[in-house]
């Protein structure tokens, strides 16, 4: 399995609406991030999916500033929206 499919792999979750978000960043955007952002969404993945759940749909908030950004991109990126990170 290449980088991308074990990537995709962590992505998948117990919840379909979480795989899909998250995938949609590995298809769309993990390749041309640089290592930071790369960073924080593999951080993301380490949360328990109710936790990520809640943060990545704005129901909690992040302390960590870079791990907040990536929700937000990610928010933005299943609602079609710009991000703005």
């Amino acid at each position: 399995m290449n980088g991308q499919g074990r990537l995709l792999w962590r992505c998948r979750r117990g919840m379909a609406e979480l795989d899909r978000m998250l995938a949609l960043y590995v298809d769309g955007g993990y390749r041309h991030a640089d290592a930071a952002e790369r960073d924080a969404f593999e951080r993301l993945l380490d949360m328990q999916d109710t936790e990520l759940w809640r943060c990545l749909t704005g129901l909690a908030g992040l302390d960590d500033p870079s791990l907040a950004a990536m929700a937000a991109k990610l928010r933005a990126l299943a609602t079609g929206e710009r991000a703005a990170c």
